[in-house]
């Protein structure tokens, strides 16, 4: 957990500012993959509004223009090769800066195809190296010549980077970084390397101060939040205790102390390490969120044993049920992987019965994606792209079912809804969501935004629910 000293790029962000000076220029940033990615597009954000750049969402508007990258899903190369292919018109119109960062870059071969067939890309910067991003940027600003700035050992913590946040009443914040699992489909590990917990005290002071600024739902973020600390515990390494933060579940208890924060949420726990302190603290804590994210992947012991997920069948079931008879009002989501190598007919049939019994209030649904460098590419008995896509319509008309009449269940009640704003889909209604994560738009006037208010629920649709103020 050493904290880098950023005092350089710090002063480069300085002096990029200075040669922007009476340029107005602008940005654009594409944010592809998870929820950790899009809090790093934060402080790259930070950091270009630091050096006086201005955001855009119009490319040709840009003189700086990054793709912050995810390699978990097979099409994100197409998707990033593509804009790489969108984006060269401008390079040569106006000398566009491009920036490449994020998971991609910290696979070899990604980056020796840009370096190959994309020659106009000017910064290549990975995981453990965004930090760095402003040095990089001084550096081409000055000589135009490519910079490729990847690490393969894992990075380190950095805090004090600037951070320009997307929403005014949700924030994200990190907690720990990398991940220790080596789940046999994920290259997550590889790319963002072990875990390394922030120190308690840092956590806490970047959620006072946004508790100070207004914003009134956390949500916590990692590849696999509740071992957080586990690694610095188990190797006596020593951290620094603060307020008496020493596991996942005195954060937790710690966070709900503090006031202004309405809501906690966090994403994504590991089933295996879902300790009864944990549960405890889910249970006890008022501000903690009733609706537990709890990855699932596959409902066959066999299955998970290949995808080396470290949990049966049974004993995922047993801690689902554990968790409702402690947790009231418990609700659960869940990742699931369609057409792991090897899935028979019946290894499948056992998902669709552990989606029957849990009843998930929401389901990720994936069809196996095959990701060079992980063990999962090299199994023998690859599933057949139709045969996965006729398991994920199954799997997909059988939760669609299951949400349909649970939503039935919330016509008549009263909820608890934080108002986020104006519904993307019809701006004349404001929108705002459950505990539970279920969207609920209603009529209302912009002084709700940003308040938890009580709503009867009054209709129900696939993806959201209506509601009228009390």
């Amino acid at each position: 957990m050493t904290k880098v000293d950023i005092n350089k790029q710090l002063e480069d962000m300085q002096k990029v500012a200075k040669l922007n000076e009476n340029k107005n220029p602008k940005y654009s940033i594409l944010t592809m993959g998870c929820q950790l990615n899009e809090n790093d597009s934060e402080k790259l954000c930070g950091m270009m509004e630091k050096m006086n750049y201005k955001k855009t969402e119009n490319l040709s508007e840009a003189n700086l223009i990054v793709f912050n990258t995810c390699c978990v899903r097979e099409n994100a190369e197409d998707k990033l090769l593509g804009k790489l292919g969108e984006v060269k018109k401008y390079k040569e119109e106006k000398d566009t800066i491009i920036a490449i960062g994020g998971c991609m870059m910290q696979e070899n071969h990604i980056v020796e195809k840009i370096k190959q067939s994309y020659p106009y890309v000017d910064i290549i910067f990975g995981t453990h190296t965004l930090h760095q991003f402003p040095t990089d940027l001084y550096k081409i600003l000055c000589n135009r010549k490519r910079i490729e700035d990847v690490l393969d050992i894992d990075g380190e913590i950095i805090e004090g980077l600037p951070i320009t946040r997307n929403d005014k009443i949700k924030a994200s914040v990190t907690i720990m970084n990398g991940c220790n699992n080596f789940c046999s489909y994920c290259i997550v590990p590889y790319v963002r390397g072990r875990e390394r917990s922030r120190k308690p005290k840092d956590i806490l002071q970047e959620i006072n101060i946004l508790a100070k600024q207004g914003y009134k739902e956390i949500t916590l973020l990692g590849q696999n939040v509740n071992s957080y600390l586990k690694t610095e515990r188990e190797n006596n390494i020593e951290f620094e205790q603060y307020n008496g933060v020493n596991s996942f579940a005195s954060l937790l208890r710690a966070i709900n102390k503090i006031d202004g924060i309405e809501r906690i949420r966090f994403v994504s726990p590991h089933p295996k390490d879902f300790t009864d302190d944990v549960i405890e603290a889910i249970k006890d804590c008022s501000k903690v969120c009733k609706l537990v994210h709890l990855p699932l992947q596959a409902g066959n012991t066999n299955i998970l044993k290949m995808m080396n997920r470290k949990y049966t069948k049974e004993q995922y079931l047993n801690l689902v049920e554990k968790m409702k008879l402690q947790i009231p009002n418990l609700t659960l989501s869940t990742d699931i992987i369609v057409g792991f190598p090897g899935e028979t007919e019946k290894d499948f049939e056992d998902t669709l019965d552990v989606v029957k019994k849990v009843d998930f209030e929401q389901v990720y649904m994936f069809i196996y994606s095959r990701r060079k460098g992980t063990p999962g590419d090299k199994m023998e008995n690859q599933i057949p792209e139709e045969i996965k896509h006729k398991r994920f319509n199954k799997l997909k008309e059988l939760v669609e079912g299951q949400i349909a009449i649970k939503n039935k269940k919330y016509v008549g009640t009263i909820q608890k809804v934080l108002i986020e704003g104006r519904s993307k889909n019809n701006n004349n209604m404001l929108s705002g969501r459950t505990d539970s994560n279920k969207v609920v738009i209603l009529e209302g006037r912009n002084e709700l935004i940003g308040k938890m208010v009580d709503l009867k629920i009054v209709s129900e649709h696939m993806w959201y629910l209506k509601g009228e103020i009390i």
